[in-house]
C-alpha cells in the first residue's frame, strides 16, 4: 500500500536545537524545539503526514563528555558510541516529541506523535571502518589527544581552531530496522520522530540479530535512505539557510531555486558544496531522487510551509 500523497520526511539538524551563541541548556533546547514544532505542526494540520528526523552533533558531544568526566573521577563505565547515539535519540526525541504533541493538541490533534528508537544497519565491510573521518566531541590538547590515542585507541586529528578531535567511522546505511513500524504509524496518521542522529549504528550478525558498533551514521544520508525506502514522495533537509548558494559568501554569490541532478553533480565536482557543510545535504537530496523520490528541498526551518508550497527553498529534481 502506497503512502498518502502529502507525506514528507523532514530532517532537522542537531544545531536547530542549539542556536549560535547559546550554551545548549535544556530550557534553550526546549524553546528551539517548540519553534520547530510550530512549523511542523502547521504542515500536519494542513494535511501533511510527516516523519521528523534530527541530528545530534552537539548533544552526543555533551553525552560523551559527561561519560568521560565521570569515568575519570569514579568507577562508572564509559558509554560506547552506539549507546551515546541511543541516549541522544531518547533525549532529543523527548524535546521534539513533547513540543510537537503539545503543538498538535492546541490544533485539535491530541496524542498523535510517536518517537521511535531507530537502529540503522551498516555493512561491517564498509571502507569507513578502516578510514575514520567523522569528527565528534570536544577539542583536546595535543597532550590529551596523545593520551587517548595510547590508552583508548582513538583516531585523533587536528581541527582548525578547535584542537584535536576524535575521528570515528561514518558508514552508509543499508537498512533501517524499524522501517516497517514507521510505515504503519504513518498510515495510522501519526507524526513519527525517528532515525535520530542517523540511527543507532548496528551490524547484522545473523538474520535479525543486531549488534551495536562504534560509529555514527550521517543524519542526512540516513534520512534520505529512509524516505526513499518508505516511498515518501517529498524529502526536506532543514538547515541554516533558506536556499542553497553557489559561490557562497564570495563575489557573484547566486541563490538556487532549483537544481537538476546533473547540475548538482557539476556543482559538487567544481567544489561548490564542501563536505564539511552543504556537501552531504546536497548528496543526500540527490540520492533520494536517484532512488525514485519525487522532490527534495533544502531550506530553513522557518520556511518549511513556503518551501512545500513551491515558494522558496532549493528544489532538487531529476534531470
Amino acid at each position: 500500500m502506497t503512502l498518502h500523497a502529502k507525506t514528507a520526511l523532514i530532517a532537522v539538524g542537531g544545531n536547530a536545537l542549539i542556536r549560535e551563541g547559546q550554551q545548549g541548556t535544556i530550557p534553550e533546547q526546549f524553546e528551539n524545539a517548540r519553534t520547530t514544532a510550530a512549523h511542523v505542526g502547521a504542515l500536519v494540520s494542513g494535511g501533511w503526514r510527516v516523519v521528523l528526523t534530527h541530528g545530534n552533533g552537539p548533544q552526543v558531544g555533551f553525552i560523551l563528555r559527561r561519560s568521560e568526566i565521570v569515568a575519570e573521577t569514579d568507577f562508572t563505565p564509559r558509554l560506547t558510541l552506539d549507546v551515546c547515539v541511543a541516549d541522544s535519540e531518547g533525549g532529543i526525541g523527548y524535546l521534539l516529541g513533547n513540543s510537537l504533541v503539545s503543538e498538535l493538541a492546541r490544533r485539535g490533534m491530541a496524542d498523535r506523535v510517536a518517537c521511535l528508537l531507530t537502529q540503522t544497519v551498516v555493512d561491517p565491510g564498509d571502507p569507513a571502518f578502516q578510514h575514520p573521518s567523522k569528527p565528534i566531541g570536544r577539542g583536546y590538547s595535543a597532550e590529551e589527544a596523545e593520551r587517548h590515542r595510547a590508552r583508548d585507541g582513538w583516531v585523533m586529528a587536528e581541527d582548525a581552531g578547535r584542537g584535536y578531535r576524535r575521528l570515528v567511522p561514518s558508514p552508509r546505511p543499508v537498512r533501517i530496522v524499524e522501517a516497517g513500524a514507521i510505515r504503519t504509524l504513518l498510515r495510522e496518521g501519526f507524526t513519527v520522530i525517528a532515525c535520530g542522529g542517523g540511527g543507532i549504528p548496528v551490524v547484522e550478525d545473523a538474520p535479525g540479530v543486531y549488534r551495536g558498533v562504534e560509529a555514527v551514521v550521517d543524519k542526512d544520508f540516513a534520512s534520505s535512505f529512509l524516505a526513499a525506502h518508505l516511498g515518501i514522495p517529498m524529502f526536506i533537509v532543514s538547515t541554516g539557510v533558506e536556499k542553497v548558494a553557489i559561490r557562497f559568501r564570495k563575489p557573484g554569490q547566486r541563490l538556487l531555486d532549483q537544481m537538476t541532478l546533473s547540475e548538482a553533480r557539476g556543482y559538487l565536482d567544481a567544489g561548490e558544496f564542501p563536505d564539511g557543510s552543504m556537501g552531504p545535504k546536497v548528496r543526500a537530496a540527490m540520492e533520494f531522487i536517484e532512488r525514485g523520490g519525487t522532490r527534495a528541498i533544502i531550506t530553513s526551518p522557518d520556511r518549511l510551509e513556503d518551501a512545500l508550497a513551491g515558494r522558496t527553498g532549493t528544489h532538487v529534481v531529476a534531470g
